[in-house]
């Protein structure tokens, strides 16, 4: 029997060892013994290449801001592991953990005898979250963020009220498929009938099977660039400010502090969704609960300026499309900088590409490992990129502590690639 926090952790951790094994029949074998408690989650269901988890954060903040209680499933954690399964950014508490993995650790093993063999690790985690917020802590409305692709992903067995797909680009491309409508093909997996569609997809190759699979499925997709639509936006000494139209209001002068072309998209996806749970769902949400809700949602880990003086920035671009993303970022809100690069991913990722990107901004690369066991090592890293000032270190915190004696008031130091190395930095630096 597990009886703390640590042996919790340690048991849902553990199935790790079981790796990814797609597909909703073990969910549902676990759903079917638990009472069904997705069928009592009011929920919008967040997939999508990049920008999953700050949606989650926008939409929450608007619906916070209009006074409700909201959960929200995200992944991975930055800071510790209970953030996964949060309600008002709040995460659930250590023994609330305990009991969860009392509850489901019984219905794991039993599963593990039968012909369909155990649930891995974010099956285990993701049936907590149904059974937390379907039975023990039913929210007003929770926010459940795809773990990989859609289709097959063990958040798959709720039907939401919204769906929504940020964007569609190259990523798990070894799980999802190596075209880019193979991938959304697995995205729009999360399209249900009759429920509407959010999205911000605009490849040609994608959007093609987005849309096919909307229409067969009867979902009204409301889509951004064409149903709605960002305007007036510029980069500001905070972030951005812009417009949003949709088909129902406008809303002007809208701000927040994450800065990026991408964010404004993500936030623009966000009042979108706002909008259909008060047209569709009789929530009473507000222009100035949009407004107040953007200006103030954060998410760590995302262009994150941990601090000033000396300039640094915490970045978890993790793909090409992300990597793309934080270049244009960068030039866009810092064009007068000499940019340092700390670079450390996951193996399994585009790297050359995304160097190739990082290469083209820096002023110098630096490249890293760190101890997790997809992480590509430092040298591979650093014989990937074509920089004249390119170095590699094993001693990333050793590296770090020195570099920022170091910097001038002209310097930006940029620590980006996996979010696992990004939430390690992000607990040294805060110390």
């Amino acid at each position: 029997m597990v009886r703390t926090y640590d042996e919790a952790v340690a048991w849902i951790h553990g199935r790790l060892r079981l790796g990814m094994k797609p597909g909703l029949k073990r969910m549902e074998w676990m759903m079917e013994k638990l009472g069904h408690p997705e069928r009592r989650v009011r929920a919008v269901h967040i997939g999508g290449t990049n920008g999953k988890g700050s949606t989650v954060a926008y939409l929450r903040s608007i619906l916070q801001a209009a006074g409700y209680s909201v959960g929200t499933f995200t992944s991975p954690y930055v800071e510790q592991f209970n953030e996964r399964i949060s309600i008002n950014g709040e995460p659930i508490s250590d023994e609330e953990i305990v009991e969860l993995v009392q509850t489901i650790k019984p219905l794991a093993d039993e599963l593990e005898r039968t012909e369909l063999g155990g649930p891995t690790e974010f099956e285990v985690i993701t049936a907590m979250m149904l059974y937390y917020f379907g039975k023990k802590h039913i929210q007003d409305i929770v926010l459940i963020e795809v773990g990989l692709g859609g289709r097959l992903d063990s958040t798959n067995v709720i039907y939401p009220l919204v769906s929504v797909i940020t964007n569609v680009s190259y990523d798990h491309m070894n799980i999802l498929g190596d075209t880019l409508a193979q991938i959304a093909a697995e995205k729009a997996g999360i399209i249900k009938s009759g429920v509407p569609l959010v999205t911000a997809v605009n490849e040609p190759e994608a959007w093609d099977v987005i849309a096919k699979t909307a229409a067969e499925r009867k979902a009204k997709t409301y889509r951004l660039g064409v149903d709605f639509t960002v305007s007036d936006r510029q980069a500001t000494a905070e972030g951005e400010q812009f417009s949003v139209t949709t088909p129902f209001a406008e809303y002007r002068g809208l701000r927040i502090s994450m800065p990026g072309a991408h964010q404004v998209e993500n936030a623009a996806v966000a009042v979108m969704t706002a909008e259909l749970l008060r047209l569709g769902y009789s929530f009473l949400i507000d222009p100035e609960h949009i407004g107040d809700g953007l200006a103030t949602a954060t998410w760590p880990g995302r262009f994150e300026r941990m601090s000033d003086n000396p300039l640094i920035i915490l970045d978890g671009a993790h793909n090409e499309a992300g990597i793309h993303a934080l270049v244009e970022t960068v030039r866009t809100h810092y064009p007068d900088k000499r940019v340092h690069v700390l670079f450390a991913a996951l193996a399994d990722k585009p790297l050359e590409r995304m160097i190739r990107l990082l290469d083209d901004l820096a002023t110098t690369m630096t490249f890293t490992t760190f101890d997790f066991p997809r992480a590509a090592l430092a040298e591979a890293l650093a014989a990937l990129s074509s920089h004249l000032h390119k170095a590699a270190t094993d001693d990333w915190t050793g590296w770090l502590i020195e570099k920022k004696k170091r910097m001038g008031n002209d310097e930006l130091l940029l620590v980006t690639g996996s979010l696992y190395f990004i939430s390690e930095v992000r607990k040294l630096l805060k110390k």
